[in-house]
């Protein structure tokens, strides 16, 4: 029997539930734009509030200027769904990128968890604080890396052997970025329209490779 523990503005956390349930649930087309976390039995329904979905949004930016001005080549995986029925857990992230692993998923456009590389890089906005361990379900899968930003400051944090994350200073896909920028221009993303705010953070990326080149 499936019960409901907790229920919030945005956030329900149901127990028991069946594997099956979970995939008729994902695939149900009424639930676009709800976030499906599921954890053994366990499912965590939340629906993104504006300033989550801005946010994340904002942060895929970034990163999206940042590798064409670096010429870095990535794969986008924005927030494929991350589920293995072995496992018994399945979740979406905010944004995904594949950077190592770009070369494997040129040119795919659909993801088998069996076969293909979990992203490099994932990015999850947790203003919003989830029932579930994400970390642990994302260390599940050999997520490399995930940037996790709590409406003030970015933790970046890069899976060890063991199995668990530790924290960084640099991001492992991008060293030669200075993380503490990143809160800060996300701090004056409602001091201009986007388009401007972003041409300031091209504009940064820009001097900043020109300082390191030269």
């Amino acid at each position: 029997m499936t019960i409901v523990e907790t229920q919030t503005v945005g956030q329900v956390l149901l127990h028991n539930v069946p594997w099956s349930t979970y995939e008729v649930l994902l695939s149900d087309l009424d639930l676009r734009g709800t976030r499906l976390t599921y954890d053994r039995g366990n499912l965590e329904i939340m629906s993104p509030s504006r300033e989550h979905e801005r946010l994340k949004t904002l942060i895929g930016r970034m990163i999206e200027t940042m590798t064409v001005e670096w010429n870095i080549p990535i794969s986008s995986g924005g927030s494929t769904t991350m589920k293995s029925e072995m496992k018994k857990r399945g979740l979406e992230p905010d944004e995904c990128y594949y950077v190592a692993n770009e070369p494997r998923m040129r040119g795919k456009d659909d993801f088998d968890i069996n076969v293909d590389p979990p992203p490099d890089l994932v990015v999850e906005v947790d203003i919003t604080r989830s029932s579930l361990d994400r970390m642990d379900l994302y260390a599940a899968f050999g997520v490399p890396e995930v940037w996790r930003y709590d409406g003030t400051t970015l933790h970046v944090a890069q899976l060890q052997p063991d199995g668990t994350y530790a924290a960084r200073t640099q991001s492992p896909s991008f060293p030669f970025l200075p993380l503490a920028e990143i809160p800060r221009f996300l701090d004056r993303r409602n001091a201009t329209d986007e388009t401007t705010w972003i041409r300031s953070f091209r504009a940064w990326v820009r001097a900043l490779r020109g300082n390191q080149d030269g």
